[in-house]
């Protein structure tokens, strides 16, 4: 058989059935890398979908603690006997609980003869700064506080602890009394009963140097 000539038009078309050809296996490839990248992709999402299932929610997070309710032992019901008790940290007698309520009584017995020299071997400095500022305060608007009478109706020790060498105590105290407030020039009541007596629930903490004596260093009103 002869040999025949190609035309410049076959050699065109095989050209480009050629380049198609080429050009379809190189898609081919790409397709075949891109369909093996993305299945180890999926993979590996998978793997690490299960390792953070895996880990708790709260992973890292500093966890809280409930501290346990202060404890509170009866000081006083009814004017009755201490019981003896204290809270966790620093043990509490029976004796301290009976100064406790000397100290309400003496406390607001020197305030309503505005003594001062007297509420400082009973109160600290703080506390006796904060008395005086009461008392000028009423002497001020020509007024003066008397309270009488004063009796605890019950007591709870609610926190009793130590910080180097000073104690110290909480006590919740629920108290009646005589509170009266008069007009100093004329005696006129502006405030209270002196017939009637009147409660009040407040909360006072003591300090002690180790061996000395409970003071008042605080008030909460209840």
């Amino acid at each position: 058989m002869g040999h025949k000539r190609m035309s410049g038009a076959d050699r065109a078309y095989l050209w480009g059935f050629g380049g198609f050809a080429g050009m379809a296996g190189m898609l081919g490839l790409l397709l075949q890398v891109a369909l093996i990248g993305g299945l180890g992709y999926l993979a590996w999402r998978l793997f690490k979908g299960r390792t953070q299932a895996a880990q708790p929610a709260y992973a890292g997070a500093v966890p809280r603690t409930t501290e346990p309710p202060m404890a509170r032992a009866n000081l006083l019901t009814g004017g009755g006997a201490a019981a003896a008790g204290s809270a966790p940290g620093l043990a509490v007698s029976a004796e301290d609980f009976k100064t406790f309520e000397s100290r309400l009584v003496d406390i607001q017995s020197a305030f309503s003869r505005g003594d001062l020299a007297g509420l400082r071997t009973l109160v600290t400095p703080e506390m006796l700064g904060y008395f005086s500022e009461q008392l000028s305060e009423n002497a001020s608007r020509g007024l003066e506080n008397k309270v009488d009478a004063v009796k605890l109706e019950q007591g709870d020790l609610s926190e009793a602890w130590s910080e180097g060498a000073i104690d110290y105590a909480t006590v919740a105290m629920r108290f009646s009394m005589i509170d009266v407030t008069r007009r100093i020039a004329d005696g006129t009541v502006v405030e209270g009963n002196p017939q009637v007596r009147a409660e009040a629930t407040e909360v006072w903490t003591f300090l002690r140097s180790r061996g000395g004596n409970w003071i008042l260093s605080a008030i909460q009103q209840g």
